[in-house]
């Protein structure tokens, strides 16, 4: 029988920090969630790609847009800009960075588990 589970970004089960940004993640559900916080400057191919060793960003995204301006250029040329209020599902092969001088927060329920985790540790 499943029981009622509640969870709080505000006091995550894990963090993980990198350069010009955050991820809070929560274990719900047998799934985990994440709220990413990108601050201005922040780019996936310099803030992160160091860290996970791959050519573009491997976690596919399922994630709402809560405040901030996203730029997504996919491995294929195809690139959208993600606003406060948006729904995206990012397949693996992209890169992405913000727009503007507002902080980007995404909360993302798919692709967080090994999210901007050193390469070759669990």
């Amino acid at each position: 029988m499943e029981k009622l589970e509640l969870k709080s970004l505000n006091t995550p089960d894990e963090e993980r920090t990198f350069d010009k940004g955050k991820l809070e993640l929560v274990k719900i559900g047998g799934a985990m969630v994440g709220r990413a916080t990108f601050q201005p400057g922040w780019k996936w191919s310099e803030s992160v790609k160091p860290l996970v060793n791959t050519k573009s960003c491997e976690a596919p995204h399922f994630q709402y847009h809560v405040s901030g301006t996203l730029r997504v250029l996919m491995d294929d040329g195809t690139q959208v800009d993600c606003r406060p209020g948006d729904v995206s599902l990012l397949p693996t092969g992209h890169d992405a960075w913000v727009i503007g001088d507002e902080p980007v927060v995404v909360v993302d329920f798919q692709g967080m588990v090994d999210y901007a985790r050193e390469a070759g540790k669990k």
